[in-house]
């Protein structure tokens, strides 16, 4: 058996991935960080100019496709696409979109869960650009401070608001709720379509994806069966 051949067989399957091409990856949803990767120069030219720049490319690609940009319909998509870019739908990319988040004291002694759900966002897929469309259900245990409840819903639209995976989605509303809380009682789930498998690829428009991250409190099976039951999906 040959040195490479070897080692394929001994390696754990997380590393086997690594052997996967671009196509392979984009197929499998496979992500590579739970940071969103960035260039270290993602801001050095203005949103003016970023918009200017989209603009102009979209218009090559439309172009290339054979689209007859003088019609009145679709002289005007570059523009409108590359506004949409920018300020809308991947305006989760630029940190100064973070929403500012200030904490309340825990005057009321509320020591439960207290869980938002049915969030709904959308967001896009890193691999094809096409909607992810879902909901995201999050909890947390005050550890003597509290969020307005508007924030949580917040924080979860920054996030989806970029080129995403949704097992980083996840992580990323997860990581910065214990930031901002102070707490590892934190729970997330995410149950959400994929329009790169029900409109490209597989073609199934019946299936969702879940995923969760429990912290604290809620690894254990007392809290997780309790959040689970509150958003539906409990036993």
């Amino acid at each position: 058996m040959k040195l490479h051949e070897t080692m394929l067989n001994t390696l754990p399957d997380w590393e086997e991935r690594i052997t996967l091409t671009d196509e392979e990856i984009g197929d499998e949803h496979i992500s590579t960080s739970v940071d969103t990767p960035m260039r270290a120069d993602a801001f050095a030219i203005s949103d003016e100019e970023k918009k200017a720049r989209i603009e102009f490319h979209f218009r090559q690609i439309m172009e290339t496709l054979g689209l007859d940009l003088r019609d009145d319909s679709l002289k005007g998509t570059p523009k409108r696409v590359a506004k949409m870019y920018v300020e809308e739908i991947f305006s989760g990319l630029n940190p100064a979109n973070k929403p500012s988040v200030a904490l309340f004291e825990n005057k009321y002694e509320y020591n439960g869960m207290l869980i938002e759900k049915d969030i709904a966002f959308y967001s896009n897929c890193e691999h094809h650009f096409v909607p992810i469309i879902g909901k995201a259900h999050v909890a947390y245990i005050s550890s003597g401070q509290v969020i307005g409840l508007s924030k949580l819903n917040r924080i979860v639209q920054y996030f989806a608001k970029r080129p995403q995976v949704q097992e980083r989605l996840t992580m990323q509303i997860a990581r910065e709720l214990q930031r901002v809380l102070g707490t590892e009682d934190i729970a997330v789930l995410i149950d959400a379509k994929h329009l790169c498998v029900s409109s490209r690829g597989i073609k199934d428009d019946s299936s969702s994806t879940v995923t969760s991250y429990f912290g604290g409190a809620f690894t254990k099976d007392g809290a997780k069966q309790e959040f689970m039951s509150c958003i539906g999906l409990g036993k």
